[in-house]
């Protein structure tokens, strides 16, 4: 069930003009929404099922999903039995995100309804973007420098792949398609668990009393992120610290640039008919699928618009039989820390408590969240930017829970 107001500190919602969760909802999905439009040909019932969306969203209040959708009883569990007929920006703001992008799909048609009998019915509205990105010339550079990193010592190899899975998500596509800015110059962490990644990932190699374990990594964004995640797990695999990787991605496509199936494919197409030591990675990547060595797992929870604390059985006993999970990017820490403005040095081990099993938050902030600061950190990052540094997407962290902690923050 969708998590209580109630609860102290309470849930973030859009109600509070000016704030960053109002802009989104106010300016960011309005522009998406035109974007969407102009990507493809759409007919004139998508263009007005898409001017209905327009108008609803600014101005009408949460509706339920048409009688036939399959997932209307899925949703409903969710929370639109609960908020139906409120305004977007009064119910939690995670939840009203995610309803907006289930929304927009039915508009679309995505599943099959919006008129044309069907014909739209599994396209991606966001498929151009995300093709764009991933052929864009960065991306050739990117992958050209793996030439020099697979000569050097294999720790630089280490430390580089996984720097490039956290810094990748500031590709994200969502901040470039409505126009915010992402922040030209690169910064460094805020939180450094690295060490403790690595000390986790190396108890499960080979000769250190136990046998390699399965590494899960929860995606965020396709394209120029998706890449260096998938470099991250051929790594793992190639190097003796996991004997599996579950790549978890969404069942259907989700905020815009959020990773499925189909853009795994992609990446991995992008990554073989690249010239150098590119083509190897995505050879040996599309061998450990061939082999289940590599799993791509699209669980419906996926796309649900709820913290991780509310997360299935089927999937704690999946994360609490990794030996880490590695959760990307923005949206998958907001629902794993909770979406509540806490206090920034809450311990995040605390917040993860419920969780099953180790996990390590990879991320560069895009929104207001932020658990696990040092109060030094803290104090000196609002003296120098104020509270910018919280959604400028300059700042990143790596944040590791090893275990079940004692305390268990509401």
């Amino acid at each position: 069930m969708p998590a209580s107001d109630s609860v102290s500190p309470p849930v973030i919602l859009g109600n509070e003009p000016g704030s960053f969760p109002w802009s989104v909802l106010a300016e960011r999905h309005p522009a998406l929404i035109q974007k969407v439009r102009d990507a493809f040909p759409y007919g004139p019932e998508q263009h007005r099922a898409l001017d209905a969306l327009l108008k609803n969203c600014a101005e009408g209040l949460i509706e339920p999903l048409p009688a036939d959708a399959d997932d209307r009883r899925q949703w409903e569990e969710w929370g639109t039995r609960e908020y139906a007929g409120r305004s977007w920006f009064d119910v939690p703001w995670l939840w009203a995100e995610g309803y907006f992008y289930r929304q927009l799909l039915e508009a679309v048609g995505y599943f099959g309804s919006g008129g044309g009998e069907g014909a739209w019915r599994g396209i991606d509205p966001f498929r151009p973007f995300k093709l764009a990105e991933l052929d864009a010339p960065e991306t050739d550079e990117e992958l050209a420098a793996l030439d020099d990193l697979v000569s050097g010592p294999e720790e630089d190899q280490a430390r580089a792949l996984l720097h490039g899975s956290l810094w990748g998500n500031r590709a994200d596509l969502g901040f470039r398609l409505s126009g915010a800015d992402e922040g030209g110059e690169a910064a460094g962490l805020v939180a450094d668990d690295s060490e403790a990644l690595w000390s986790l990932l190396r108890s499960a190699r080979p000769g250190a009393g136990t046998g390699a374990g399965a590494v899960c990594l929860v995606a965020d964004n396709a394209g120029r992120e998706l890449v260096p995640d998938l470099l991250l797990l051929d790594h793992l695999l190639t190097r003796g610290y996991a004997d599996r990787a579950v790549l978890h991605v969404k069942p259907h496509p989700y905020f815009v640039s959020d990773a499925t199936t189909a853009d795994v494919v992609d990446a991995l197409r992008r990554l073989i008919r690249a010239p150098g030591a590119a083509a190897s990675y995505g050879r040996r990547l599309w061998s450990a699928l061939a082999e289940g060595r590599l799993v791509v797992r699209a669980h419906p929870f996926s796309c649900a618009p709820l913290p991780y604390a509310a997360m299935p059985g089927d999937l704690r006993e999946e994360f609490a039989s990794a030996t880490v999970t590695l959760m990307k990017g923005d949206l998958n820490y907001r629902r794993l820390v909770g979406d509540r403005l806490r206090p920034p040095t809450t311990p995040f081990a605390d917040v993860t408590a419920y969780f099953p099993g180790p996990v390590a938050a990879l991320r560069t902030l895009k929104s207001e969240v932020i658990v696990g600061l040092d109060a030094l950190t803290e104090s000196a990052l609002v003296v120098a930017e104020g509270e910018r540094w919280r959604t400028s997407g300059t700042r990143a962290v790596i944040q590791v829970s090893s275990g079940v902690s004692a305390v268990q923050v509401p």
